[in-house]
């Protein structure tokens, strides 16, 4: 409506007074303008284009078994010492488990971070960097991904950069396959071969495990309790 509004009227003004109806003209249209200021120009250059990044976290089925069996093992000795009235008072025994279980929880916090110019190995703030080790790698940087024997027969790979630096490659982390799959697409290096360390079934037969010792804990702190009244 206001700029159809001062369309009539410059036409008017132009028509009325002759030279001086030009100046008029122009001003108007100046205000015109300032009413509607022309649509701001975007910029959709690639470089304003934010990076996408995939994370991988540890499995869900390693965290629990492993926090489940910590918890089997650790929680019936303070039950036991007061029983026996061993020389370490029980609280200091609780102490101890709590700090422990917190530390496996930290190194089971770890987190791989993979985009198209590196992969990370980090942990949460709350972690101490004294206790765990983070890393960043250039896929510029990949030289080749060498495989090693582990002391129990398994397959561990790392990354050897240019100065022959070894990076170990996470191999516990959910979607490891994906992973793979992804350092393949940003280096060339042939990964069909590369397994996790350890297949799903030996987690499930280790919590089955780990749930009948829960069940032998459950008795022996009962019985310990009933013992000491």
């Amino acid at each position: 409506m206001i700029g159809c509004y001062l369309s009539i009227h410059r036409t008017y003004l132009r028509s009325a007074s002759g030279e001086g109806g030009f100046v008029l003209d122009r001003t108007v249209t100046s205000v015109a303008a300032s009413i509607n200021p022309p649509l701001p120009v975007i910029d959709s250059s690639p470089t304003l284009l934010l990076t996408m990044s995939t994370i991988f976290h540890i499995s869900p089925l390693i965290r629990i078994t492993l926090s489940l069996l910590y918890i089997s093992l650790m929680i019936p000795l303070p039950f036991l010492a007061t029983f026996a009235r061993a020389e370490v008072p029980a609280w200091l025994m609780w102490v101890g488990i709590g700090l422990g279980f917190t530390a496996l929880q930290g190194a089971l916090s770890q987190r791989v971070v993979v985009d198209d110019r590196s992969i990370q190995v980090n942990y949460p703030a709350w972690v101490p960097s004294l206790f765990v080790k983070s890393w960043s790698l250039a896929w510029s940087d990949v030289k080749e991904l060498k495989m090693r024997t582990t002391g129990q027969g398994g397959l561990v790979y790392y990354f050897i950069n240019g100065n022959g630096e070894g990076f170990l490659l996470p191999m516990r982390v959910a979607g490891f396959n994906r992973l793979v799959g992804l350092i393949q697409q940003y280096t060339s290096i042939d990964t069909t071969d590369i397994y996790p360390l350890s297949q799903p079934w030996m987690y499930f037969a280790l919590l089955l495990l780990t749930g009948l010792l829960l069940l032998t804990d459950t008795w022996t702190i009962w019985t310990a309790i009933d013992l000491s009244i």
